[in-house]
């Protein structure tokens, strides 16, 4: 063990003494208390180590402290940081000036002047230090302030504000203003200019209808910003005029806006839009979405932020958990359900009912709702406001009574909770919208997008992955959607684009939802990007440059036509839809020409040369797609086996003879030759570009130099001049022959068909009838091969 052994007398005159004031009261009742020794009187030097009895202590546990005795305070540890750094400062500075005095007035016979000199120097070079690293910092700040300001006036300078002049009428804030001429949004649209006096200005309800891609989340988002800089600038006023506190008008931390969305894409884009809104004003807005930790989001919820955008699911796991932001829903403005059509499908979406019977009443009285403004002291009378309820999708369907209806909801001082919410009236209704509800519907009666042209390609079911493969190839200009209603045909048809070089990415609810986020960047980074998507990307993605949409597969509702359609032709920009429609589909596709009314549709030009091109490559990835299909399921059976044996500890032991092993072999030998076959002749077709049955390898002008190979002459003469000296392989060009959009293409030559709703439906009937008679046919001739088999066996 070791000891700390008293200092001797030598060592103790080294040490200087501070000067003690002896008319300080404060000292004089401090040394009047009972201190015990902590060392004997004996003055030998290892008497601590002799076991003497003296050896009681002179030193105090905090528990032993008697605060009101001593005169002492323990400090707060919730104390402000600055306050401390401030303290701990001014008590070096006193330490240090101590320590000066004491030296000045030590016993020992040491030169005090130079030590006092050597100390003074070095408090005057660190005061010259802290000088030059202030002046710095003052330096490096206005130098940034004049980076800023010129970057201000450059943005000022490109912007000219007549071209927004457009947004004036609508009365919004000047940092809103900036945002969105920094997003050069230079005029609203219709649902926004009819959607935004109502919200902002006359803080009414709103139920609002417009075509996909016309701007809805603004339309709701701008209001809602509007009224919490209102809030600020109205606390700023009162400040100065009466000198209140500025959070009894606009109290900070608590939550404003919660706006819910069905799929978690759409709640990510809405988040970003309405940072990109809010940029130049201090309002926080957090996504809750699911796929991402809930311990992670909750410490995203301890910022306490204004705005929450988020799905029913993961908003409902945390409120139940008893999230304390999410919980205290009395301070709420504004409820916002974005799509809400998709909300009141049946079966889906049970959380929101959850979440809606939260929301406080506007008719419940103080004493029966402790969320109630009265009963919570953290909001303002201004916040009071009635909560303002805002609903929007692409498609609403509201009856002429739906006003008395909501009047007569607000009426009742018990609401019955309702066993679901089958239309948007009954979500509205409990929601607690008021009776003089704005109701704006600008859907067009055909309700897609005005600039939108449809087609349809008929064909076999089989024939499908031909058309498709048509399509992004000799039409690949711009981004490409193929939509399907199966997570089987998607990979199907992933798994043959990948084999037949075309790089696609998948988005599926069955994907984690890093990888949605991947294939999302990857498919908005491709100018030409192709994206194979269930119907989870049929709402809300706002991806520029979308030219067209295939529907692999129908849908199974006109709703999500509308919204797989709506991905492209957005915001007043053009684009195409194509339909697939087998013999199957031909019932579904009469319906939803029905429904929207539609006599006539444009079917989309093939050219017949390309087909039997695309057929041979087609076949040939067929075969590769079986052969790998097959191989993988094998190793994932026989990896299944491998585990389960494993963790249940058992001894697996292959029993075949050495002909069956043999034959193995030689049917894996032979199989991957195949493949190898497959995949070598494939290679050599897709090394070319994919032809016509009538172009010409020989004779380049045999039919005469057209305009179209004229100018494709001059365009590689050009790239050919600009890309001197620059290696690297190029791209393939057919001379003589184009690479049209879709969208031309179908403008071109697209064929006006008239729809024969009954010669359709007919067709249809008479194919189910010949399948019931083959199919009972069919059941006939295995019964009766059976009653011969028995016959010959009794026989």
């Amino acid at each position: 063990m070791e000891f700390n052994l008293p200092e001797t007398s030598s060592q103790q005159k080294r040490k200087p003494k501070r000067k003690r004031s002896r008319e300080d009261p404060e000292l004089e009742r401090l040394n009047s208390l009972s201190w015990n020794p902590s060392l004997s009187e004996n003055d030998d030097a290892f008497s601590l180590v002799v076991g003497s009895n003296e050896l009681e202590g002179g030193f105090l546990s905090l528990e032993e402290i008697d605060e009101a005795e001593y005169g002492l305070e323990i400090p707060d540890p919730k104390e402000d940081k600055k306050k401390k750094k401030s303290k701990n400062k001014a008590d070096l500075k006193k330490q240090k000036l101590s320590e000066v005095e004491g030296a000045c007035n030590d016993e020992v016979g040491v030169n005090f002047e130079e030590n006092k000199d050597e100390s003074v120097m070095t408090i005057k070079k660190e005061k010259k230090k802290k000088k030059k690293k202030k002046k710095k910092e003052e330096e490096g700040e206005e130098a940034a302030d004049q980076v800023i300001n010129v970057k201000d006036a450059n943005d000022e300078e490109d912007i000219d504000e007549m071209e927004f002049y457009a947004w004036n009428e609508l009365r919004l804030h000047p940092l809103l203003m900036k945002a969105i001429y920094k997003l050069g949004f230079k005029e609203p649209t219709p649902i926004q200019k009819a959607c935004i006096p109502a919200a902002a200005h006359q803080g009414k309800d709103v139920v609002g209808a417009s075509e996909t891609g016309s701007g809805k989340t603004l339309a709701f988002g701008l209001p809602i910003l509007q009224r919490l800089l209102e809030e600020r600038e109205k606390a700023a006023k009162m400040v100065e005029q009466r000198g209140e506190e500025p959070d009894k008008y606009a109290t900070s931390g608590i939550l404003r806006a919660l706006i819910i969305a069905p799929t978690r894409e759409l709640a990510l884009q809405v988040t970003d839009h309405l940072k990109a809104v809010a940029k130049y004003i201090n309002v926080r807005v957090t996504p809750i979405v699911g796929g991402i930790l809930a311990e992670k989001q909750e410490r995203l919820l301890k910022a306490r932020p204004e705005i929450i955008v988020g799905t029913p699911g993961r908003l409902w796991e945390l409120m139940s958990a008893g999230e304390k932001h999410l919980v205290e829903l009395h301070s709420l403005s504004f409820f916002v359900l974005d799509e809400a059509d998709r909300m009141v499908q049946s079966g889906h979406f049970k959380e929101l009912q959850s979440i809606i019977d939260m929301l406080p009443m506007p008719n419940t009285s103080g004493a029966d709702d402790p969320q109630s403004p009265q009963n919570c002291i953290t909001i303002s009378s201004y916040q009071r406001k009635k909560r303002q309820t805002l609903v929007f999708s692409a498609t609403v369907a509201l009856s002429a009574d739906f006003r008395k209806k909501l009047k007569r909801a607000s009426t009742k001082q018990s609401q019955s909770v309702l066993d679901g919410f089958n239309s948007i009236e009954a979500l509205s209704e409990r929601a607690g919208m008021r009776p003089n509800a704005a109701v704006i519907d600008l859907t067009n009666p055909t309700i897609l997008a005005a600039k939108l042209e449809e087609s349809f390609i008929e064909c076999k079911e089989e024939d499908k992955d031909a058309y498709l493969y048509y399509i992004l190839t000799v039409h690949r200009q711009g981004r490409t959607i193929v939509f399907c209603t199966s997570i089987a045909a998607l990979r199907h048809i992933s798994s043959l684009l990948r084999i037949l070089g075309i790089n696609a990415w998948t988005l599926h609810a069955q994907m984690q939802q890093r990888a949605r986020f991947k294939a999302i960047d990857r498919f908005r980074e491709d100018e030409n990007g192709i994206l194979v998507a269930t119907d989870v990307a049929a709402r809300g993605l706002d991806i520029p440059g979308v030219r067209a949409v295939v529907h692999y597969q129908l849908p199974h509702s006109a709703d999500v036509y509308v919204h797989r359609s709506g991905r492209t032709a957005r915001a007043s920009a053009e684009g195409c839809s194509i339909a697939l429609i087998s013999p199957k589909d031909t019932t579904k596709f009469a319906s939803l020409c029905k429904s929207f009314s539609k006599d006539t549709f444009q079917r989309f030009p093939l050219e017949n040369s390309y087909m039997p091109e695309v057929l041979k490559r087609l076949s040939i990835a067929r075969q590769i797609d079986k052969i790998t299909r097959k191989d993988s399921q094998e190793k994932a059976q026989k990896s299944w086996f491998e585990r389960n044996a494993e963790s249940v500890e058992l001894v697996t032991e292959n029993y075949d003879s050495e002909e069956e092993r043999v034959k193995k072999f030689k049917q894996m030998k032979a199989s991957s030759a195949q493949l190898k076959k497959l995949q070598q002749e494939l290679n050599a077709l897709l090394s070319r570009p994919l032809q016509s049955k009538q172009f010409s390898h020989r004779y380049l002008a045999g039919a005469g130099v057209t305009p179209l190979m004229q100018e494709q002459f001059q365009q590689l003469t050009k790239q050919k001049q600009g890309s001197a000296g620059v290696t690297g392989k190029g791209k393939l060009v057919v001379i003589g022959q184009d690479c049209v959009e879709a969208l031309q293409a179908l403008r071109n030559d697209g064929e006006e068909v008239r729809m024969d709703f009954r010669k359709m439906t007919g067709k249809r009937m008479e194919n189910l009838k010949r399948r019931r008679k083959e199919e009972k046919k069919r059941l006939r001739d295995q019964r009766r091969k059976q009653k011969r088999k028995m016959k010959m066996e009794n026989e």
